[in-house]
């Protein structure tokens, strides 16, 4: 299986001068790159192609020495960048033309890593060496398996550097099996609560946090632009949002792991998130549990461990009974279901999360449409 390890990593400042210098090479070059197509669009009505642009990196170097100091393929996967974010824009013409989003042009702080393949690196026990640019000492959390295939440095706001190894050919560490099968119900009150009446609540960080960021944005917005000071309030901000993504991580991982260590199949309902989303009164509630993101865990760490996710229709879920199968429509104020026909009184989740099981298992077989692994 493909999976990447990241690691934070300790630079000397000659190294990060160097990083800082590849990044705004790289940061131009994607800039001159889309300059170009738009131009050939204007001029011509049709676009470059990126192995026409490609070929034209010789040319630039000899043109602009600087660009020589920087590996061919990392030029090449800056090029690349740019046409996988054309294609998402054409695929999101599509879908939604009103809010396509043209590709823009990166800024100073909006270009912040760059990617080695398979030349001008070496590994060596915890140092990572980069050719042009200097040594790198890791913070080895856990070893790399498998075959290293691309290496990105990767530089944040608050002005940490981390190194992501994607490794191919990674040994698949499955769990012993168990027949145990549980159905999951998130929510916003408490993240979520399964078919078992378990429950977890909802730690809601970025409310926690709403303060602090307040009064730090508003510091940051009295503060000159272009100044010292800041850049400095800046880096507050970042890392008050630093510390809730932090923490917000963290808490997600655990339940997952929860979760895939317990139980062999796990079903939840196929949300339409980015359409919940737009609800202005819930928008930042539901971005704060990330319900997306534990989907997304829960799916990799299945497949490592040999367990399966599946997703169930959400419609419905939290009207029907699950005693009795009849429909009991209710408003989102009302947190307890009693139904009228069997007289079942139970928590609201706690029902829709029986309705998810219940789907789940009367599926004639595990499509690939509702799989996750």
């Amino acid at each position: 299986m493909r999976k990447t390890y990241l690691y934070q990593t300790k630079i000397n400042k000659t190294t990060e001068a160097n990083c800082n210098q590849w990044l705004e090479i790289c940061r131009t070059l994607y800039n001159l790159a889309l300059e170009q197509r738009i131009s050939i669009y204007k001029q011509h009505g049709k676009s470059i192609s990126l192995y026409q642009q490609m070929s034209q990196l010789p040319e630039l170097k000899q043109s602009f020495p600087e660009f020589k100091t920087v590996g061919s393929q990392c030029l090449q996967d800056v090029l690349q960048r740019l046409d996988k974010a054309f294609k998402g824009f054409y695929q999101r013409l599509k879908e939604r033309p009103s809010k396509a989003g043209f590709p823009r042009f990166k800024s100073k702080n909006r270009y912040d890593s760059f990617t080695l393949k398979q030349s001008g690196w070496r590994l060596e026990g915890r140092y990572l060496y980069i050719k042009n640019v200097g040594r790198f000492k890791l913070f080895l959390s856990r070893p790399i398996e498998g075959d290293i295939k691309t290496v990105t440095i990767r530089r944040t706001s608050t002005g940490k550097w981390f190194i992501a190894f994607s490794c191919d050919n990674v040994p698949v560490e499955k769990l012993s099996d168990t027949p145990a099968e549980i159905g999951i119900d998130v929510g916003i009150k408490s993240f979520c609560l399964d078919s078992e009446a378990n429950q977890i609540q909802n730690p809601k960080h970025l409310e926690k946090s709403l303060k602090l960021l307040r009064r730090r944005q508003r510091s940051l917005s009295r503060k000159k632009k272009g100044s010292r000071r800041r850049n400095k309030a800046r880096i507050l901000v970042a890392k008050a949002h630093e510390k809730v993504v932090n923490q917000r991580k963290d808490f997600l991982h655990k339940v997952a792991n929860l979760y895939i260590k317990a139980y062999n199949t796990i079903y939840v309902e196929d949300l339409n998130i980015k359409g919940m989303i737009r609800n202005r009164y819930l928008s930042r509630s539901i971005a704060d549990s990330s319900w997306g993101m534990f989907f997304n865990l829960l799916s990799y760490k299945a497949a490592e461990a040999g367990r399966t996710v599946v997703k169930v229709t959400p419609n419905g879920t939290s009207q029907i009974c699950s005693g009795c199968g009849e429909k009991v429509p209710k408003s989102l104020s009302v947190r307890v279901h009693q139904c009228p026909f069997c007289k079942l009184v139970l928590d609201r989740d706690h029902n829709a999360s029986l309705n998810i099981l219940r789907l789940g298992q009367s599926l004639p077989a595990l499509s690939t449409e509702r799989v996750f692994a």
